[in-house]
């Protein structure tokens, strides 16, 4: 969860009260909020003879995106406390009538296909307030907009520039502007190799750099306002003078643009000489016939059940109760005319969290006080919850591979698509494997189809230690499943590997035959089980199978029979070299697999 710093004289100012560090730490447990460090207990460094101001390091919840600056912190926990009510946000006509637009190229479709602005009029900037401007598109550019490659956020010196304003998309070699704090012109190509060693905005640079054109943001003169994601132009920087600011973003994911937009227009219009107002700006794209105004802060209405809110806090509320409370979390609600069981729930522009009335139970919670809520116990015959079936079952075979002398170990869930597959020997027909659209690295590709890579990267890990090793896992892997409305499921797995200067292969037959008795399941053999179709009873039994993850002639499939149902739920064998030198080991490895929900 981010943490947010702000001056501890400054946001008590703005609470209109005092708090020692306890009473404060209280207030932020009440809110949802976690007070992380107050700076004032510490020894604080000077800086030019001063000491830096008491900060307050405050933790954010990660949905709470409202809360990433100063401006946010202050108004939520005055709405809180009762001390303020919570603002009307309004779209305001500008001053001499004429809304400014932005004129969209279908060009930008190949690159940054969504773009949105807005304008803050007769704004009041501190140094304060200007930094904390600066530092809240910095959170929302590392948070949400995950380091801008789905949003990015230009301000500009509204007096500086003229519009109507162009979304376009070029060939780096025809933008030229000088960039933000910089005093010479260069292109785009010129800016990409200049700013390659900067700290900074590096990081920045692959998401266009490889594009045919990048986006750019012209005013009706041609100056350019911003080449988004990277930079601003110097030419309509914002200072502690400006007085009427320009927010343009452009995005590759709408929801988002439309999030970041709401909210920081939303904060910072309290700054205003009227203040929660927004000046609309028109995007125009006449290649698609589109035109809308940005930013909608029309509240969006919903509605909450009176029972479903009452039943998960233990409480007695009426409607009117419950409506009350929502006032302190910044909503506008009142009782429904239709039925005595809803309200109707007006959730702030600000509060894009909110997507089920769960999450309007948990709010009305945190008003009445989650130290306040009724505690009960369960009566003689009632539980408070149970486990689920399949984490019994899970339970049940772990306890036994611990007690047969075998060590647990817990890998990540995400691999590489090579140690999924080819590293196994294994072809994948993408139908398989569910694959991770933007991975952070090539080695957190794809969710695991099997528990094996994880079981070998382990042993490799650990290979300095005395051999030999036995390690074994219960969890979870994931397939494809296009049947299913999330279009994937999980399959339980418990898997084993074996690691010595013997094969051990008799020993993980002895341990699948172990985890097969106590699953109740009897061996029987091959033609035992295939004669015996008929038979309730639980059966196992074991065929060659031709697997080229194992050497050949050394796995065999497990078979069982369940209520005359017939399936093959894993294998076992002693692993082929060719697996053995891609995970680095040295020594012969035999593994065990297989899927433990059919035992339900």
């Amino acid at each position: 969860m981010p943490t947010i710093s702000v001056d501890k004289a400054r946001l008590f100012e703005a609470l209109g009260q005092d708090y020692t560090t306890e009473e404060f730490d209280e207030l932020c447990f009440d809110f949802g909020i976690e007070l992380d460090e107050d700076t004032s207990l510490s020894q604080r460094p000077i800086i030019n003879g001063k000491q830096e101001p008491a900060q307050l390091k405050i933790e954010i919840p990660a949905n709470r995106y409202d809360m990433l600056c100063f401006e946010g912190i202050s108004l939520m926990l005055n709405i809180f406390r009762g001390k303020r009510a919570s603002p009307d946000y309004r779209l305001v006509a500008p001053p001499k009538g004429e809304i400014q637009t932005i004129n969209v190229s279908k060009e930008t479709a190949r690159i940054r296909p969504y773009v949105a602005g807005a304008v803050l009029r007769n704004i009041n900037f501190t140094k304060e307030s200007y930094d904390s401007f600066i530092a809240l598109q910095d959170k929302l550019h590392q948070n949400l907009a995950r380091q801008r490659s789905l949003v990015a956020i230009g301000t500009h010196d509204l007096d500086t520039i003229e519009g109507p304003f162009t979304y376009e998309a070029l060939p780096p070699e025809d933008i030229d502007f000088v960039p933000l704090n910089q005093s010479r012109s260069m292109t785009a190509v010129e800016l990409m190799d200049f700013y390659r060693g900067d700290r900074h905005l590096s990081r920045y640079l692959p998401i266009i750099r490889d594009s045919p054109v990048y986006p750019v943001i012209f005013d009706s003169k041609r100056t350019v306002c911003s080449m988004p994601p990277i930079i601003n132009g110097n030419h309509s920087k914002i200072t502690l003078n400006t007085r009427n600011v320009f927010v343009d973003m452009t995005a590759t994911d709408p929801t988002k643009l439309e999030i970041c937009l709401n909210v920081l227009v939303s904060m910072f219009s309290q700054h205003l000489e009227e203040p929660f107002t927004v000046e609309p700006v028109n995007i125009v794209s006449p290649h698609n016939r589109q035109s809308r105004y940005t930013p909608d802060l029309t509240p969006r209405e919903t509605q909450a059940e009176v029972s479903y809110i009452n039943n998960c806090c233990g409480l007695s509320l009426t409607p009117s109760d419950i409506c009350s409370l929502l006032k302190h979390m910044s909503y506008a609600a009142s009782p429904s005319r239709v039925s005595p069981d809803l309200i109707e729930v007006h959730v702030p522009p600000t509060r894009a969290d909110v997507l089920h009335q769960a999450d309007i139970m948990e709010d009305v919670a945190i008003a009445y006080g989650f130290n306040k809520l009724p505690r009960s116990f369960p009566s003689e015959s009632g539980t408070i919850a149970q486990p689920l079936m399949i984490n019994k079952l899970s339970d049940i075979v772990r306890l036994e591979a611990a007690m047969a002398g075998w060590s647990e170990v817990m890998p990540l869930i995400l691999c590489s698509h090579d140690e999924n597959f080819a590293w196994l020997n294994r072809k994948d027909d993408g139908k398989t494997a569910v694959r991770l659209a933007n991975p952070k690295t090539a080695e957190y590709q794809v969710v695991r189809t099997s528990l094996l890579p994880g079981l070998l990267k382990t042993i490799r890990e650990n290979k300095h230690h005395s051999v030999p090793m036995k390690v074994f896992e219960v969890s979870d892997v994931a397939f494809k499943d296009m049947d299913l409305e999330r279009k994937s499921r999980n399959e339980r797995h418990f898997a084993a590997a074996w690691y010595g200067k013997s094969s051990g292969f008799e020993i993980v037959h002895g341990l699948m035959d172990r985890i097969m008795l106590m699953l109740k399941s009897a061996f029987v053999t091959s033609e035992e089980g295939l004669q015996a179709k008929g038979i309730e009873e639980a059966a196992y039994w074991i065929e060659e199978v031709d697997d080229p993850t194992f050497f050949p002639g050394h796995a065999a499939a497990i078979h069982v029979r369940i209520e005359g149902k017939e399936q093959i739920i894993g294998v076992f064998g002693i692993l082929h070299p060719t697996v053995l030198e891609k995970f680095e080991l040295r020594y012969p490895v035999s593994t065990l697999e297989l899927n433990i929900e059919v035992f339900l």
